[in-house]
């Protein structure tokens, strides 16, 4: 039975078993979170800009500024994740590995957790740091935007980059634990 009719479909079966379905459009979302990465200091700048901070006292407005620098930088940091690690999850997986989808799906939380715990670490020290500097007892004027760090205060300032690092480990280690089986069960031989 190897007439047209039968085996039509098989390359599009092949493509989907031998793992590229996944790789490939993960390493596109990975190329498009890299590109908002670059994009996002431009829209926090705009959304600044828009709610009026450069109207507002200079010691808000050198905090806002020094922030932005490290909202860019750390921006920066993100797209070089994301954009290096777009080329290794073409590598996450073998094309006759009996699993393919999930040492992708895999790569991608250990992705995911190391551009957070950056952003958490890096960020949150910083901004704890600059408004507890420059803003000291008015920092609780921010504290209504209901993210933590930005009361500023030292429990912020240690606090940031544990978690951060802790977000890091912990995505790595699922992600290890999630390769670690699909790497047992792929070479486990049937019998």
């Amino acid at each position: 039975m190897k007439s047209k009719f039968f085996t039509f479909i098989t390359p599009y079966l092949s493509f989907i078993d031998n793992g590229s379905l996944y790789r490939k459009p993960f390493s596109w979302l990975y190329e498009v979170i890299a590109v908002l990465n670059l994009l996002l200091p431009f829209y926090v700048l705009y959304k600044a800009i828009d709610t009026g901070i450069f109207d507002s006292p200079a010691k808000f407005i050198i905090a806002f500024l020094l922030i932005w620098v490290v909202i860019a930088f750390v921006s920066w940091i993100s797209f070089q994740i994301w954009w290096d690690r777009k080329d290794k999850v073409l590598e996450s997986s073998r094309e006759r590995s009996e699993f393919v989808a999930t040492p992708v799906f895999s790569h991608f939380i250990q992705t995911a957790g190391e551009w957070i715990g950056t952003w958490v670490g890096v960020v949150g020290f910083s901004v704890a740091l600059l408004i507890t500097i420059f803003l000291g007892d008015e920092a609780y004027l921010l504290g209504g935007l209901g993210i933590p760090f930005l009361n500023g205060g030292l429990m912020a300032i240690i606090t940031m980059p544990i978690f951060g690092f802790l977000i890091i480990v912990i995505s790595r280690f699922f992600a290890e634990q999630i390769r670690a089986l699909t790497s047992i069960a792929n070479n486990t031989k049937r019998d």
